[in-house]
């Protein structure tokens, strides 16, 4: 088909037009911003870096602070990580608590509503901190609170696009007296500065390290120990130790056999022949040197096919202690030391029992004295010495689904996930006994690790946060 001489005369007439018009708009863009004057960036956008990419172009994702009308409250005491400060889900008692609560319930100092997830709080400094997800600007959000009255201080968010998946957000920060760190539902790391929320450093565990989010998102809490935040992203690297001034990374432990992250979170065993980080991975638990990064030991043995959620629990200085759901059961793990340099570590299992006897399908157990307290997967709470003995079970009156505990002078504190009710039990080998019970939520899904302070208790349902006041003796 040939064009005509018309054709051709209005194709030459299209051609110049757009090509002045491209030329206009140079010269428009050029005269309009003068040279020596910077764009004003909004004040409460801070954060204006670049996430590097290896081998890849730098992936800008930008955060943005928030200030708020709230204060830090006044009181004393921290919660200052995921199981509290010395992450045993072991709270401080200042004071002896009532073994009776009222008719009317415990006091209840305030209630705010939060995004949908299981992401439980810290608290320090007489502030709270939550990894949050807002729903509506579909952004991850750190928020600060006032332990005092919930009111915020600030946020700080970033775009992040999540579907709902029995809620967003479930991982617990790590603050000091200087530095808070999040892990995000989809591996995004934050640094930020405790009191201000100023960011220092980021990282995307995704797009850095090749880290698989798990199923139901994120669920490992950073691990703050010293100077370091200790992370496992499950790729490249297992598991490293990054500075927590700088970002940068100290170690890395290899992983060869490609072990991936899981929901379960890093512990520390102190161990008489060096410190250790233990963790859970989707291939078998791991044990790993906190002085250098180097891997220890493995154990296939323990891997749970489906999620493996709950965290190892430390028994003393050798021995690690973990229970899982998806029918894995309960093990009671010996860690040897090498008897010479040549030899390495090796772990001995100690014991194992069926779903049937002790397992967890959710929140991690708790070592109080010298027994193992924890929700089984009939949902029952049940008590266990440290040969494997079952000592007592709650029975079918009472079950707590998959609600969250913690210990506390002598008692264990115990949310019913569905109907929203917290119970007071004592913590005995002896039998299942209940001393208290008091409505909380009227929601459901009551399944965020809880954090106390003092005589403050800090809880959430799908929906909600509250703090409540226990009553001293």
């Amino acid at each position: 088909m040939r064009f005509g001489e018309s054709s051709w005369s209005r194709w030459i007439l299209w051609v110049a037009s757009l090509s002045v018009g491209w030329i206009c708009l140079v010269l428009w863009l050029r005269t309009s911003s003068p040279s020596g004057i910077e764009p004003r960036i909004p004040e409460t956008s801070r954060d204006s870096k670049r996430v590097a990419v290896p081998n890849g172009p730098e992936i800008e994702v930008a955060g943005e602070w928030i200030p708020g009308p709230g204060t830090p409250g006044s009181m004393h005491g921290s919660w200052p990580q995921f199981r509290g400060p010395n992450r045993d889900n072991i709270a401080p008692s200042e004071a002896s608590l009532s073994r009776k609560w009222g008719d009317s319930g415990l006091p209840e100092l305030w209630r705010i509503e939060v995004g949908e997830g299981h992401a439980g709080p810290v608290i320090h400094g007489g502030r709270l901190y939550l990894m949050d997800y807002d729903r509506e600007g579909e952004k991850d959000a750190i928020r600060c609170l006032s332990a005092e009255d919930g009111e915020e201080i600030w946020r700080y968010a970033y775009p992040v696009k999540i579907k709902r998946n029995h809620g967003m957000s479930r991982t617990v920060p790590a603050v000091t007296d200087e530095y808070v760190v999040t892990l995000g539902p989809k591996c995004h790391v934050h640094c930020l500065q405790m009191e201000t929320g100023e960011l220092f450093w980021k990282k995307d565990l995704v797009r850095e390290h090749g880290t698989q989010v798990p199923a139901w998102y994120a669920g490992q809490c950073p691990l703050i120990d010293g100077d370091l935040v200790v992370l496992a992203p499950g790729a490249d690297p297992l598991m490293m130790g990054i500075e927590l001034a700088s970002g940068e990374v100290v170690w890395k432990t290899p992983n060869p056999n490609r072990w991936g992250m899981t929901h379960s979170s890093i512990v520390v065993l102190d161990h008489p022949q060096g410190r250790q980080y233990i963790y859970c991975t989707t291939q078998g638990v791991v044990g790993v040197s906190a002085q250098d990064g180097s891997l220890l030991w493995s154990l296939p043995d323990w891997k749970i096919t489906i999620a493996n959620i709950p965290s190892p629990v430390p028994v003393g200085t050798d021995r690690v202690f973990l229970a899982g759901g998806y029918r894995s059961g309960c093990m009671m793990v010996r860690i040897h030391g090498p008897k010479s340099a040549k030899e390495p570590f090796y772990p001995e299992i100690l014991f194992r029992l069926d779903h049937k006897e002790f397992g967890s399908e959710q929140h991690t157990c708790i070592l109080y004295g010298d027994h193992i307290y924890g929700i089984i997967p009939t949902g029952e709470m049940a008590c266990m010495s440290l040969e494997g003995q079952i000592l007592w079970r709650s029975g079918q009156e009472a079950k707590f689904g998959l609600g969250p505990f913690l210990a506390v002078d002598g008692l264990i504190l115990v949310l019913q996930d569905q109907k929203g009710t917290l119970h007071m039990v004592k913590a005995s080998e002896e039998t299942y006994e209940e001393l208290g019970m008091a409505q909380v939520f009227r929601g459901h899904d009551a399944w965020g690790p809880m954090a106390m302070v003092g005589q403050r208790l800090f809880l959430r349902d799908l929906t909600e946060l509250v703090c409540l006041r226990l009553p001293k003796r």
